[in-house]
């Protein structure tokens, strides 16, 4: 099964991600940023403000899920937000096509949540995640009816609580969490310091 949890900048979708991989066994996090990232190394065509508009990203995803989920048996999960229904078509649709397990749920929270967010993630220098603010109109305009998935509302939710959500809308079993507090905040902290963009 392909897990791709779907969701506006800020939803919480890395940090359900993780949660995720973390109590389901055997687990693989992709992320298909990273081959955007690595096409904007690689040349000056692919330096666009949005490496999803590259057919290349989107091929090059739709092959890579294909590859991985028939080599881990144990589940696949995407953290990637995807608003266009054109792409949605041509990596999830097509995968579901060739019989690939794919569940897509959509993370949801509201503008003033997602702002919360996007500022604590930024130590308040939104400026640094205008990319991200920029869009949260036209991913909210999309989540509201143009693409089909499951939805799991975050807004006061934790992480945990989150991605057992997502758990039993998929219909998979997760492993219980034994940490401790302060073992969950340093995993959180630890997942952020990863995920900083510079």
């Amino acid at each position: 099964m392909i897990i791709w949890l779907n969701g506006a900048f800020g939803a919480g979708k890395t940090s359900a991600a993780y949660e995720l991989n973390r109590r389901l066994p055997g687990s693989v996090v992709y992320d298909p940023e990273e081959i955007g990232f690595f096409l904007r190394r690689s040349a000056p065509c692919f330096r666009t403000p949005d490496f999803q508009d590259v057919p290349l990203w989107r091929a090059l995803n739709y092959e890579l899920l294909r590859e991985i989920d028939a080599g881990n048996p144990d589940g696949v999960i995407v953290p990637m937000t995807l608003v266009s229904r054109p792409y949605y078509d041509e990596i999830i649709g097509r995968l579901q096509k060739d019989g690939v397990h794919v569940r897509h749920v959509i993370l949801c929270a509201s503008r003033e949540t997602l702002l919360k967010r996007l500022r604590r993630r930024s130590l308040g220098m939104l400026g640094r995640e205008r990319f991200a603010v920029d869009a949260i109109s036209r991913c909210l305009r999309a989540f509201d009816g143009d693409l089909p998935g499951m939805r799991v509302e975050t807004d006061g939710l934790t992480v945990l609580q989150v991605a057992e959500a997502v758990a039993q809308r998929c219909g998979i079993a997760l492993r219980p969490d034994g940490r401790s507090a302060l073992c969950r905040r340093f995993d959180s902290l630890c997942l952020w310091l990863r995920h900083i963009r510079m």
